[in-house]
């Protein structure tokens, strides 16, 4: 989330949380798209990472220097945490820029009607960041865990929130700081028209999600070696903080609604309460505490509707319901690949036919094979199975289905192609069978000798 919510209204009753996710119901003429990614920032001479203020001994900015940079390129305007530049946002309505604890750098893209237009998006950013970046002599790498540094090394950034997220993770997991500070994804955000829409399409999504993992699992290096997994982005998740993250069953149980997404959220354990510009920490308090005016830490206060939205922000499962269902399951990594993430999805729900069949293929599996199949894909990757049935051959009608569905669409570039085009990395994949993080791994252990640095220059944008 680029920014905080500030909308001040007092929540009355548990039916105004419910109309707040309800109030996102679209007709499927005006569905969007919004395409996010991280990327690390890394000073190209010695591989380190850039902290905020940069290294003015060496004459080289930070974070600090891209975000005005760029602010200064779009022409957008500043978000400010404590007086320090944090983000940036399109006042037209468009995207945003935010930063990540570790100083991974993000574009939440504007919402736009096609692929393409989200893939030429995509250009002109990297276009501004890379030339932003190059007077400080400063790469982005798309890897879904950063490949070399640890925590110790990692820089933190000056937001709020991530001081009292910092404190509260170990407390509730075991790999919640690397999840903070040391991976990337990609995510798309997509649209529903109805409730029962919205169902369908978070149960189709949900059960996919470990499917996306697999195609997109591009984080084979922790520290400088292989950590034994594809995708050791997604094997954090696992351990990072279940109050809040995961598969959820529930959803695909009987009376599964806007009611009962919102009574799973009332339950998640808050981070923060926002008043003005200051951040409460009160991190493991109870929502419905607060929308009774008893939370001990802030007695008398009541919620608002920024609480909630800011509060429907601090939930990580495999797929996010807010005004809009968010796709979690993926590694970032090039630009073709971003763009495939978004395309795959689309594919798959955008096209009523294609929901169908999709849900077709996934309805049978059970919550316990849903689990073990999320389980298995952050090490066996497409060769993990489900109900006997190996992932990769799941992939291939997977990516049929999305592919008529995109054909469906039919929304055409100027070169008269249609969003289909973005899926052939994908097709590509389910061919030979391997995804990223097993090239990187055969370049580690073959041309590069063991030695992870050259990541740095082949994995950049």
């Amino acid at each position: 989330m680029a920014r905080d919510v500030s909308d001040q209204t007092p929540i009355e009753s548990r039916e105004a949380l419910v109309g707040w996710i309800a109030a996102g119901e679209k007709p499927a003429a005006d569905f969007r798209l919004g395409t996010e990614h991280e990327k690390f920032p890394f000073y190209r001479a010695d591989l380190a990472p850039v902290p905020y203020e940069g290294r003015p001994d060496k004459g080289q900015g930070g974070i600090h220097a891209l975000l005005t940079g760029m602010q200064a390129k779009t022409g957008w305007e500043p978000i400010e945490d404590a007086g320090a530049i944090i983000g940036l946002f399109d006042p037209a309505g468009g995207g945003a820029i935010s930063l990540e604890p570790g100083g991974q750098f993000e574009l939440s893209g504007a919402p736009l009607e096609t692929v393409h237009q989200t893939a030429a998006e995509l250009d002109l950013h990297l276009e501004q960041v890379k030339a932003v970046a190059a007077p400080h002599d400063i790469g982005f790498l798309g890897l879904g865990m950063s490949p070399r540094w640890t925590l110790a090394q990692t820089p933190i950034m000056p937001k709020s929130r991530y001081k009292i997220m910092t404190r509260y993770m170990p407390m509730v997991g075991t790999r919640g700081l690397d999840m903070m500070y040391r991976t990337c994804t990609v995510q798309v955000n997509l649209d529903f028209a109805t409730e029962a829409d919205m169902v369908k399409k978070l149960r189709v999504c949900l059960a996919m999600q470990p499917l996306g993992t697999a195609l997109f699992a591009n984080s084979p290096f922790t520290e400088g070696r292989p950590n034994g997994r594809l995708s050791e982005r997604s094997e954090i998740w696992r351990d990072t903080d279940n109050n809040r993250a995961g598969m959820l069953p529930f959803a695909f149980e009987d009376g599964m609604g806007y009611e009962r997404y919102v009574d799973y959220a009332l339950q998640v354990p808050m981070y923060f309460v926002k008043r003005g510009e200051t951040y409460h920490d009160v991190a493991g308090a109870d929502f419905r505490a607060l929308l009774a005016g008893r939370l001990p830490q802030m007695p008398g206060e009541r919620a608002t509707m920024s609480d909630w939205a800011n509060h429907l922000s601090t939930i990580f499962p495999e797929v996010r319901l807010k005004r809009f269902l968010e796709m979690r399951g993926g590694d970032v990594g090039g630009r073709d690949h971003i763009v495939a993430f978004s395309a795959f999805f689309v594919g798959l729900i955008y096209d009523g036919a294609s929901l169908d069949a999709a849900w077709d293929l996934v309805k049978g599996w059970s919550a316990q094979q849903r689990q073990q199949l999320r389980d298995d894909v952050p090490t066996r990757g497409l060769e993990a199975e489900i109900g006997g049935v190996s992932l990769r051959d799941i992939a291939r009608e997977a990516l049929a289905i999305s592919r008529h569905g995109l054909a469906r669409r039919d929304r055409r570039n100027g070169e008269g192609q249609s969003e289909a085009i973005h899926l052939d990395l994908l097709d590509a994949r389910v061919a030979s069978g391997r995804v990223a993080a097993q090239d990187w791994l055969d370049r580690f252990h073959d041309v590069w000798g063991g030695d992870v640095d050259p990541v740095f220059a082949e994995a950049a944008f």
